[in-house]
């Protein structure tokens, strides 16, 4: 193996530049390599959790749909079939209504991105696009 300091000696600079250069971009290359194939990895993952979630969410509903069914029946002996699905549905009604209430609150408290935007107005004039020059 040779010494460093005797490469660097017989090496012009220009060269010496070009090769760490060249070693350089090939990190680079092969990190963003890692990175691709760590991303997918992760996006195949997600996928698949993402689906199992959405079959979770179907069997939930199905579960949902036959639990009021039931109540649906249940009630009926006591006070009516008619009268058993208008209560089940004013369950509903009044579930929905909660929900519906609180996503119309959080989404008027969206203030979307406050600190960029006082950052960007703290750019001076001639650094905007169409600024004086």
């Amino acid at each position: 193996m040779s010494d460093p300091s005797e490469k660097a000696a017989t090496t012009s600079l220009g060269d010496l530049l070009g090769e760490v250069s060249r070693d350089l971009s090939t990190l680079f290359r092969k990190e963003v390599e890692l990175a691709k194939a760590e991303l997918t990895e992760s996006a195949k993952r997600a996928g698949k959790g993402a689906g199992m979630y959405g079959g979770a969410g179907v069997a939930g509903l199905y579960v949902l749909l036959f639990l009021s069914i039931a109540a649906w029946w249940g009630l009926g002996y006591l006070v009516g079939n008619a009268w058993s699905a208008l209560i089940v549905a004013g369950v509903y009604a009044i579930v929905a209504l909660i929900l519906f209430l609180r996503g119309k609150k959080q989404i008027e408290s969206i203030q979307g991105a406050p600190r960029t935007v006082e950052s960007v107005k703290k750019i001076p004039e001639t650094l905007k696009p169409g600024g004086t020059s």
